[in-house]
């Protein structure tokens, strides 16, 4: 796969004063010109003014210049503009929704490995000697990297034909109509288009070490501001991570994310087709009214949408 890495996005807000914090609470390290850093990943998220929230861009790594000339001649094929930049690096816009996405060549990553955590279980007796380290942990949890969006599109099939087609993304799994789990790593997924009736960010998502750090970072960003909470604790059938969802001061929801479905030879992997009212989650609360259709949607289609 010539795709090895989503390197950022850039998300636009009404107000990026009042939102910009709530990213440092989540555990991002805040940086010049609207920027935050992940632990591993360096400078992965961007928030910009915008009239209604959205995505404005996504970034993907490729390996060479000539990535960037088949994913040219695809577009071109498609009938979508594309742009060659400094770099070197390639742009386009999904003409649904238009969210910019610029392939740029650079290096593949090379994350620090992270020590498995010791677990008791049934006849398997890993940790003798003391407390769980998740339990031990001084520190505030911080997000190893970003793992993916969900972007909202009132065309599922022509956005998914765009990140796909165009851009050179994999399918993994698909919602029919209403949507399709892509991957541009060998994560399950990296963008979801999920069917709605305006463009919109429904949620970015970031990674974190494990279980416990789910839930230390959600208990964290929950203590004083109880309304943050979404949906979570659970479990995801599509993907099958660990999941705790919150949302930020304009209305766009965030993900505390830990074991994700890795993708490393397509050849063993089968992608199939679910349900969308049935396969969100495994175990754990069902989704709430608000997570499914967000409270601000008619605002959005209407363009009221403020801070």
């Amino acid at each position: 796969m010539s795709l090895h890495r989503l390197s950022s996005v850039t998300i636009g807000v009404p107000d990026p004063a009042a939102t910009a914090p709530y990213y440092t609470e989540l555990g991002l390290r805040a940086q010049d010109d609207g920027w935050f850093a992940t632990r591993d990943g360096g400078r992965q998220l961007r928030i910009v003014s915008a009239p209604t929230r959205r995505l404005v861009e996504m970034r993907v790594g490729v390996d060479d210049g000539d990535d960037l000339d088949a994913a040219a001649a695809r577009l071109r094929r498609m009938g979508i503009a594309a742009a060659r930049g400094a770099g070197p690096s390639l742009t386009a816009a999904d003409p649904v929704t238009g969210a910019r996405a610029v392939l740029q060549v650079e290096p593949r990553p090379t994350p620090p490995p992270t020590p498995p955590a010791p677990y008791n279980g049934p006849g398997r007796t890993e940790r003798t000697t003391g407390r769980a380290p998740g339990v031990m942990r001084p520190d505030r949890v911080r997000p190893s990297k970003l793992g993916h969006a969900v972007l909202g599109t009132p065309d599922p099939r022509a956005t998914a034909a765009f990140f796909g087609d165009g851009l050179g993304f994999k399918v993994s799994d698909s919602l029919g109509d209403a949507g399709c789990f892509l991957r541009c790593t060998t994560d399950h997924h990296n963008i979801l288009v999920l069917k709605a009736p305006v463009a919109f960010l429904h949620h970015t998502s970031w990674q974190v070490d494990d279980v416990d750090d789910i839930g230390r970072g959600a208990m964290a960003m929950l203590e004083d501001h109880p309304e943050r909470h979404i949906w979570g604790f659970g479990r995801h059938f599509i993907g099958s991570n660990f999941f705790w969802y919150l949302k930020d001061p304009a209305g766009n929801f965030t993900e505390y994310y830990s074991d994700m479905d890795c993708i490393v030879d397509d050849q063993l992997w089968d992608p199939e087709v679910f349900d969308v009212n049935e396969s969100f989650f495994s175990w754990g609360q069902p989704p709430p009214p608000s997570w499914i259709a967000p409270e601000d949607m008619a605002a959005l289609m209407t363009g009221t949408h403020t801070a």
